[in-house]
């Protein structure tokens, strides 16, 4: 697969997919934002333009670059508009069946070479693969959240990935920028099960009374050297999928400290997602998910 301009699809208009779709874009690539729900892939679309629009009005990114990433990007609530696609990222709800039908209504529209990726990082990739009569053409590629602004991405091959899927998934992603991480295809990859049990560490230490959200942030920038406090990045991913990774990889491995501690439920429960929402362990007038 050459680095040459390439027509890309994601699925899914949520967090993960407007922020994959933004790197397709910035990138080059001709790229369908597809989703299910109208609504929902208009706000994935404004999510996408307005991270360009904010990039130029910074400086960060030429305004002639953000005009042709604004215009290389179009939506679609038809999988058949997907039909020349080159690359297919999936990003849609983490549920095993909805996957594995998604690559299989694709199997009848895309060519044979056409690639897919899904960004799960709780299923098992060789599950969701099985849903496609070409398996070996199936990778998993998680990007960390949020997907404009972080690097990595684990690259987790099913049992049955080929070669060249496998070659290609990393020559593309280089294209992207992004640096691969090759991993095996387990429950949470390597970065959830890390950042799982951590994230819900620091959710317990702030129910305990141990520091504020503010004290606990900035500890962790002072000390750890990471680029955003704990409660901040949890605002971007958003407390509704915290409680879903984090229940899957709970139920998978039965290890306790990947269970949601009680404040994640009442947050949700109320309401208070993060960014998204305008409220989560912080508030927020800029609701996009996420910065430039």
């Amino acid at each position: 697969m050459s680095n040459d301009s390439k027509t890309v699809a994601v699925l899914g208009a949520g967090t993960m997919g407007s922020g994959i779709a933004t790197v397709m874009a910035r990138a080059g690539h001709q790229t369908i934002l597809f989703d299910i729900n109208e609504a929902n892939l208009q706000r994935g679309i404004d999510t996408v333009r307005g991270f360009f629009d904010k990039s130029v009005k910074l400086g960060k990114l030429d305004a002639d670059a953000g005009h042709a990433a604004k215009n290389g990007l179009v939506g679609t609530t038809d999988l058949t508009d997907l039909a020349s696609c080159d690359v297919i990222v999936e990003a849609v709800f983490e549920d095993l069946q909805l996957k594995k039908d998604t690559f299989g209504r694709l199997d009848e529209i895309v060519s044979e070479s056409t690639l897919f990726h899904t960004n799960t990082s709780t299923l098992s990739v060789t599950g969701i693969a099985s849903g496609s009569r070409l398996p070996e053409r199936v990778v998993g590629t998680h990007y960390c959240n949020p997907a404009p602004l972080m690097k990595l991405v684990e690259v987790a091959d099913g049992r049955h990935t080929a070669d060249w899927a496998h070659k290609a998934t990393i020559e593309f992603l280089g294209s992207l920028g992004k640096t691969s991480v090759v991993t095996q295809d387990r429950p949470g990859f390597i970065v959830n099960r890390f950042l799982i049990p951590w994230e819900n560490s620091c959710i317990h230490a702030l129910e305990a009374g141990r520091g504020t959200k503010e004290s606990i942030d900035a500890a962790v920038l002072g000390s750890l050297g990471h680029p955003m406090g704990p409660f901040r990045l949890l605002d971007i991913v958003g407390m509704d999928i915290h409680q879903q990774v984090a229940t899957r990889l709970y139920e998978q491995l039965r290890d306790p400290k990947f269970f949601p501690p009680p404040m994640v439920e009442r947050m949700v429960a109320a309401g208070d997602l993060g960014r998204k929402t305008g409220r989560g362990f912080y508030d927020y007038d800029d609701t996009r998910l996420f910065g430039s």
